[in-house]
């Protein structure tokens, strides 16, 4: 990981769009926003706000669900 996306660093630019495309090829292949966050150090929300910028359809939340 370079420099500039160490934790706590503020992303911009093009780092941030290399990420963004990066953690949307890694969630498109089913990778979850929980674990994308582990493995870049960055929280859920920064996760879940880059992916939604660069226009994810985010996946449901999953779990059990009810037949009618």
């Amino acid at each position: 990981m370079s420099d500039a996306l160490r934790k706590g660093t503020r992303v911009s630019g093009a780092d941030r769009s290399e990420l963004a495309a990066q953690l949307r090829h890694r969630y498109d292949e089913g990778e979850s926003i929980r674990s994308l966050a582990a493995a870049t150090g960055r929280s859920y929300g920064f996760v879940h706000r880059l992916l939604s910028e660069a226009g994810v359809e985010l996946r449901g939340r999953g779990g059990a669900t009810r037949k009618a």
